[in-house]
């Protein structure tokens, strides 16, 4: 995967969590999804994405880090069941892969709506055919990580991203 997808996620995410959070957030070298074990996941947005990149960002946190995240998010404590709590952390992933995708110069690409899994120690499978990167991240509140599993969406004889799309129909 080039470079130039995964360091939009660190710059949207530090930028993120630095305007919307007042939290500074330092990241790790990315890595491999294999070198880093999913221990301790139990809060995961997801997010997909079209057009000329295809696949998924995951934004994945332990339960403390995310209930203190939600909570200077929201400006309140907010319960892991409450639909308030997903909505956060969607709304965070959706911000983090919007400043991302605005940096793919040249590209024309599309995000999903953020879905949102709470459960303890779950796992979020990524495409089989794209190489998922690591972000780890650590901030006051905590560690997280930022997953980029994306890839270029294949080309066809006709332009654009409706082209694209239809050839994997």
């Amino acid at each position: 995967m080039d470079a130039s997808y995964i360091l939009p996620f660190i710059a949207s995410t530090k930028t993120v969590f630095s305007t919307m959070l007042q939290l500074q957030v330092s990241c790790d070298k990315p890595v491999p999804q294999a070198v880093i074990p999913t221990k301790g996941r139990d809060v995961s947005g997801i997010i997909g994405m079209s057009g000329d990149v295809l696949g998924s960002i995951v934004l994945s946190f332990s339960m403390e880090p995310a209930k203190q995240i939600v909570a200077k998010f929201v400006g309140a404590d907010v319960p892991p069941d409450s639909e308030d709590f997903g909505d956060a952390v969607g709304e965070l992933l959706n911000m983090i892969c919007g400043g991302a995708k605005a940096k793919f110069e040249g590209k024309s690409v599309s995000i999903s709506c953020p879905s949102v899994v709470v459960g303890e120690k779950h796992k979020v499978q990524q495409m089989s055919d794209a190489l998922c990167i690591t972000i780890p991240c650590r901030s006051d509140c905590g560690e997280f990580v930022v997953e980029v599993s994306i890839k270029e969406a294949m080309s066809s004889t006709a332009t654009g991203p409706r082209a694209a799309a239809s050839t994997s129909s």
